[in-house]
């Protein structure tokens, strides 16, 4: 099998169950802040997304975040959203990370700026996220930009999107996701995962589509230590799914980061047995550290050598 630019496609090519997790960039110009993160992370990750102002929040970019933290020895993938970005600076974005030696990339729509801390800020969306998509794999795959034009060096990425299993209509979402197969992305995130039926459900109707035979699926886990971050989540959170027995198990729980942790690595097991999975993206929001015990208390550590 030929070897990608890619380590964590050489990973999910390879047949491995892949582990990816999050971190998200200081609301400030630390890089330090960066580096002490990815302390956690080295050797117990395949990859880590860096947030692009996640919640539509000012904070340090994540190409430079993402280059920063590569520097540390982490293979990363940048998110990057339509929302603060024409299509001319998202291609050139593009470009400057793939120069920078970038090599995975999760492209997103972004949250609606009314969610962060600047309502009145102008936003772009002038792509939506399958055109983003398709726009990044002409980039990749043709070497044309948007406006027909050929590139000397086209980029090098692996192309990932959002797939959400808990968001309705249903079938809008099955479509939309299928919209993102054919516009070139090569793996999927999914939303966090607290109701394991209704996700074991979600991959019934992938799997009916042959979906996960066309992309990887990668399925989120959101580690917490809190019942109030949970009914949070519940209340606030489109697009999420929290059953109350979850948010009651956390209540009751003497030790809540323990249970929390407990919690994460149940769900883990739960997925790698479902057909179609081919692995977990952890997500634990202010709470990095957790990560390499989350990945032991799971048995996915030591981590496959892939080049």
């Amino acid at each position: 099998m030929t070897k990608s630019y890619s380590k964590v496609k050489n990973m999910l090519d390879a047949g491995h169950f892949v582990v990816c997790s999050e971190l998200g960039p200081p609301i400030g110009s630390d890089p330090d802040f960066i580096r002490n993160k990815a302390k956690n992370l080295k050797g117990y990750v395949d990859g880590v997304n860096v947030t692009d102002n996640q919640t539509a929040i000012v904070r340090m970019s994540s190409i430079a975040a993402a280059k920063i933290a590569m520097d540390e020895g982490l293979e990363m993938i940048i998110q990057v959203t339509a929302r603060d970005r024409n299509r001319i600076g998202l291609q050139s974005d593009i470009l400057g990370a793939s120069a920078l030696g970038l090599r995975n990339v999760l492209l997103l729509t972004g949250d609606h700026q009314t969610f962060g801390k600047d309502p009145g800020s102008k936003n772009v969306f002038e792509l939506g996220s399958v055109q983003l998509i398709k726009a990044v794999n002409d980039m990749v795959h043709e070497g044309v930009l948007l406006n027909g034009d050929q590139m000397d060096t086209p980029p090098k990425m692996f192309i990932g999107g959002a797939a959400n299993p808990f968001a309705d209509p249903f079938e809008m979402q099955m479509i939309k996701m299928q919209k993102k197969v054919n516009a070139g992305v090569e793996f999927f995130q999914t939303q966090a995962i607290y109701n394991m039926e209704k996700f074991k459900y979600w991959m019934e109707e992938v799997r009916k589509r042959g979906i996960h035979e066309q992309a990887y699926i990668l399925a989120g886990i959101l580690p917490t230590r809190s019942p109030k971050a949970l009914r949070m989540m519940k209340k606030y959170v489109a697009g999420m799914d929290v059953p109350e027995h979850i948010i009651k198990r956390m209540d009751q729980a003497e030790d809540k980061e323990k249970e929390g942790v407990k919690m994460a690595v149940e769900t883990i097991e739960q997925v790698k047995e479902i057909e179609g999975v081919r692995g977990v993206h952890l997500m634990p929001v202010a709470w990095e550290e957790i990560t390499p015990h989350v990945v032991e208390e799971a048995s996915l550590y030591p981590r496959p050598e892939v080049e």
